[in-house]
């Protein structure tokens, strides 16, 4: 029963219904959100989604049944649980934003696309180097900070006049979001040479650090690629020695018959 089961819920069709399944109640769930379409078939829209949380039940039911706690130890299984249990918490008007939740099933296609989950798999897998970037990032946005907080702190408090007020503003330079006309420009009419000071801030942060962030998630992603193509490669060479060492078994089997009749001819001739 259990292999039956195990093969039904990996069976392409039932998979690509699901996801099928995961891409209606997306739509459904945006419609939700219009107030016309609401007061239309507002009632229609919830039944729907009601009978879409039984169905991805009764699939995690089925998965965890077939699998039993291998489905646990499998981080997209896992992740495909959380999901279904946060929506499966019951709101109402004081924890509205658990109702808002329900999109969280949406993600539930990470899990159910291939490329998408090859996707994610390398961006944790370049967690440890984005960290590092992470940190370089933060102190060029520390030492810049400091000092367009000591230079322009007090002729433009709103947004250098604390540590805090000039990470966020560095933050939105960082952005290029209105940087030049917004910010830059009303400094230099000040501090005419600010502009060399942004410009290295804006190099060294938008221009290296970030495309830094870029290159390691293609370093990670091709790395996968790599050991992915590796494994098939190792897969079908095991498989070839495999067929080789049947071959030669029955070609001895067929040489040792062979030489047996061989000798029964030879016995009958005499």
């Amino acid at each position: 029963m259990k292999q039956q089961i195990n093969k039904f819920v990996d069976h392409s069709f039932f998979q690509k219904s699901i996801m099928a399944l995961i891409i209606i109640n997306a739509v459904i769930l945006g419609l939700e959100t219009s107030p016309t379409i609401t007061r239309a078939i507002g009632q229609e829209l919830q039944l729907f989604d009601q009978a879409v949380i039984i169905i991805f039940c009764i699939e995690l039911a089925l998965r965890i049944y077939a699998k039993g706690l291998h489905f646990f130890k499998d981080p997209w299984g896992i992740f495909d649980f959380l999901v279904i249990g946060i929506t499966l918490v019951p709101s109402n008007e004081s924890l509205s934003v658990l109702r808002a939740l329900r999109v969280l099933r949406v993600f539930r296609l990470v899990s159910a696309v291939p490329r998408l989950r090859r996707i994610v798999t390398a961006l944790l897998h370049a967690v440890p180097g984005v960290g590092a970037i992470i940190i370089l990032l933060l102190l060029v946005f520390y030492v810049f900070s400091v000092i367009t907080t000591e230079i322009f702190g007090q002729n433009f408090p709103d947004w250098f006049g604390t540590l805090g007020n000039s990470m966020f503003t560095l933050f939105q330079i960082m952005t290029l979001e209105s940087w030049s006309m917004g910010i830059v420009r009303p400094v230099m009419e000040i501090y005419p040479w600010a502009s060399i000071l942004f410009v290295i801030f804006i190099t060294l942060s938008s221009f290296t650090v970030l495309n830094l962030f870029i290159a390691i998630i293609i370093d990670s992603l091709q790395t996968l690629n790599e050991n992915k193509q590796d494994n098939e490669y190792g897969e079908k060479k095991v498989s070839e020695n495999h067929i080789t060492e049947k071959l030669h078994t029955e070609l001895k089997q067929v040489r040792s018959e062979i030489e047996e009749l061989k000798r029964m001819i030879i016995s009958q001739s005499r």
